[in-house]
């Protein structure tokens, strides 16, 4: 195996504890876009994040058309992704807090500069970039190291497209497996495994231990190597892939 040399981290409930918060948002739009449409069903912020986690909004309102049967135009979904951006990004700037013990292994990376970092997800860019600044990531992180498969595409993608993976490797100067992923959801760990990079898979932003484990096995079969359930095992879990 290459040596690793790069750390690629999801954001989203796995830097930032904001897929709940986001999701909230999503819905109700989501639930206005129904709406329009002539269609009666209604999310909650928890049931569209069960059915749509890992996915950007999107992603989200291409499956809802899939779904339900209803056509949006080119126009009116861009409308769409950009005012589900701002409100989101609103909700964020005032709620997000970072997942439990991440800064203080960010802490170790830093101090330790053995690896590059960088930041691989699929919410919009100006999203993330919300996310870690607001809780005091952002210093981790290159500017041009953190990467939108909404944003830094040519064409706007959502994760489990490889895409965003390995465009992110071709811009950091590293094979996919110089590198290792570090996801909490299927189709983030699918989109690392499709782009044949070494998956650390993250379940403790999942609420209970049932759940965790759940999560951990659905992850596992997914392709992910190994599982922390807690932040404290980073380095470990990381050791454990780079001796495979």
């Amino acid at each position: 195996m290459p040596k690793i040399t790069h750390i690629l981290f999801d954001c989203d409930n796995t830097l930032v504890l904001s897929e709940e918060l986001a999701f909230e948002a999503c819905a109700e739009l989501a639930n206005e876009i129904l709406a329009k449409n002539s269609i009666s069903h209604r999310y909650t912020g928890p049931e569209l994040m069960n059915e749509f986690v890992g996915q950007n909004f999107r992603g989200v309102v291409v499956n809802l058309q899939k779904k339900f049967g209803f056509p949006l135009n080119p126009d009116e979904l861009e409308s769409y992704v950009g005012q589900e951006e701002n409100r989101v990004i609103a909700t964020l700037v005032k709620k997000a807090q970072p997942c439990v013990g991440v800064n203080e292994q960010l802490d170790k990376l830093a101090t330790e500069d053995k690896y590059g970092l960088a930041v691989v997800s699929s919410s919009a860019l100006r999203r993330v970039q919300a996310s870690i600044k607001k809780v005091d990531q952002d210093k981790y992180f290159p500017a041009d190291h953190v990467f939108s498969a909404a944003t830094s595409l040519p064409v706007p993608t959502t994760k489990p497209d490889p895409a965003i993976y390995l465009h992110a490797c071709k811009v950091i100067g590293k094979e996919p497996g110089e590198c290792v992923a570090v996801e909490d959801s299927r189709s983030g760990t699918l989109s690392a495994v499709r782009a044949k990079i070494p998956v650390i898979a993250y379940v403790g932003s999942y609420e209970g231990s049932t759940k965790q484990k759940e999560m951990a096995a659905l992850l596992t079969d997914t392709g992910a190597q190994v599982v922390m359930d807690d932040w404290s095992q980073f380095f470990d879990r990381l050791a454990e892939i780079e001796k495979s």
